[in-house]
């Protein structure tokens, strides 16, 4: 049998839900810039980080990527989708596009995408977990209950308590978000 007759086959490059993970990870860093500004659980998880902590949070093999650090203040700030050229001491990849489409259209939770392997950690484990409380903050100031629910491990129990907070927060980041600042 001659196996050098056989070629060699090529997946696609599924642009269609690259597209949307580029996105939904442009979303979520301008929302993570924004909660760090407007909701002091955020503020305080990032205050606790490093000085020049910076996070990338994407898609092995290829992105896309969304890049988030800290500032001198110990503020979150989005610093784009493009990693290259910085120093990077926290790196989160999800392995690959169809495990990104889980968590990105909430069929799976950050939590259990974790426990399930899905994501490659480079770099401190507590740091990675700091960056995973954000981000289940951040899902449940942008989107309904109902979805966040299954976005996140646990939801807040200040949510139902304060609807005041969470609904005026909402606002503010979304605006924050779409802004920029």
């Amino acid at each position: 049998m001659n196996y050098d007759s056989y070629p060699e086959i090529k997946p696609g490059r599924k642009t269609i839900k690259r597209i949307y993970i580029a996105v939904m990870l442009f979303i979520v860093g301008r929302a993570i810039q924004a909660a760090g500004r407007m909701d002091k659980t955020v503020r305080k998880e990032f205050q606790n980080l490093k000085d020049d902590f910076v996070f990338a949070l994407g898609v092995h093999p290829h992105g896309p990527w969304m890049v988030v650090g800290r500032d001198t203040k110990g503020r979150a700030r989005y610093l784009g989708w493009n990693p290259e050229g910085k120093k990077i001491p926290l790196k989160m990849s999800i392995k690959n596009v169809e495990s990104a489409i889980l968590v990105f259209t909430f069929q799976e939770s950050t939590s259990v995408a974790f426990a399930r392997n899905r994501f490659v950690v480079d770099g401190d484990l507590i740091d990675a977990l700091a960056v995973v409380r954000v981000l289940d903050l951040v899902e449940v100031y942008l989107l309904p209950k109902l979805i966040a629910a299954l976005a996140v491990k646990r939801y807040p129990k200040w949510s139902e308590l304060s609807p005041v907070r969470k609904h005026i927060g909402r606002v503010a980041i979304y605006t924050r978000a779409l802004l920029g600042f």
